[in-house]
């Protein structure tokens, strides 16, 4: 369906989706968006490692997703009101350090990264890092705000994979029935959708809006499915991804399937 090497699980021999995202990492203990987070997922075969990007005070893009430091770490206020050296010191869960997106990068090179972008200062810092490192097909833009998104796209001088924004994915549920799906994705520049299994009493993921989708070339990725059932259900239905925050449940059904590891050895 999508040719962008983004797609292509890193692993060896491995073969074109369903994809397998860890939301934050992997850590039970809370201790998400840190490098043993990430670390526990690719130990347990993950090729997709989700997480959320955001400006210091003097603009390193941070992995983190709270505007706040308030509820996972030992400290308080904005992460933006911060430096990184203020940031030195700042533990999630009392224990781990916050890593700059540039060190989570750097550290699994063959690793694939979905990067949900969380304020305006972290699109052109993104944009930076993919071209300084080439990671271009390394790393899929995403933002609930399609304006962020686009941003970074336009700064990179060769594609990057895309998910739609919250505008895109909406002009995605109401024009793809009229066939225009196609070209919604081709001028907002995306690949795939990430949504939700519904927005309230709205069901997102029917069989409809997956053929619709895949007609029009656009990957259907699933968030945040943490129960074993579900995740089987989705499957079947034919969605092309899962976010999880229960990764061990998400390697267990996959390998089931024969669509795991999907992650190069380190």
């Amino acid at each position: 369906m999508n040719t962008l090497p983004y797609y292509l699980p890193p692993a060896p021999g491995a073969g074109p989706g369903p994809l397998g995202l860890s939301h934050r990492g992997f850590s039970p203990e809370g201790l998400e968006n840190t490098m043993a987070s990430f670390e526990a997922a690719v130990e347990l075969g993950f090729g997709y490692l989700e997480t959320d990007v955001r400006t210091t005070s003097d603009g390193v893009l941070m992995a983190f997703h709270d505007e706040t430091l308030d509820r996972v770490t030992d400290a308080s206020g904005p992460i933006g009101a911060r430096s990184l050296r203020e940031l030195k010191d700042v533990r999630v869960g009392g224990t781990e350090p916050i890593p700059s997106f540039e060190e989570l990068l750097v550290r699994w090179p063959q690793i694939r990264l979905n990067v949900d972008i969380k304020d305006t200062a972290a699109a052109g810092a993104l944009a930076a890092l993919i071209e300084k490192h080439q990671a271009h097909d390394r790393v899929l833009v995403t933002s609930f705000s399609d304006r962020r998104r686009l941003q970074c796209l336009g700064r990179l001088n060769r594609p990057a994979a895309s998910s739609a924004g919250s505008v895109g994915t909406a002009l995605m549920l109401l024009l793809s029935p009229l066939g225009l799906g196609r070209i919604v994705a081709r001028v907002g520049r995306f690949q795939s959708v990430q949504v939700p299994q519904r927005y309230g009493a709205l069901p997102v993921v029917t069989p409809g809006f997956l053929r619709r989708c895949h007609r029009a070339g656009v990957q259907v990725h699933v968030w945040t499915v943490n129960d074993q059932e579900q995740m089987e259900h989705l499957l079947d239905l034919g969605v092309d991804g899962l976010v999880s925050d229960r990764a061990d449940k998400l390697a267990a059904v996959l390998g089931s399937r024969a669509s795991w590891p999907q992650g190069a050895a380190d």
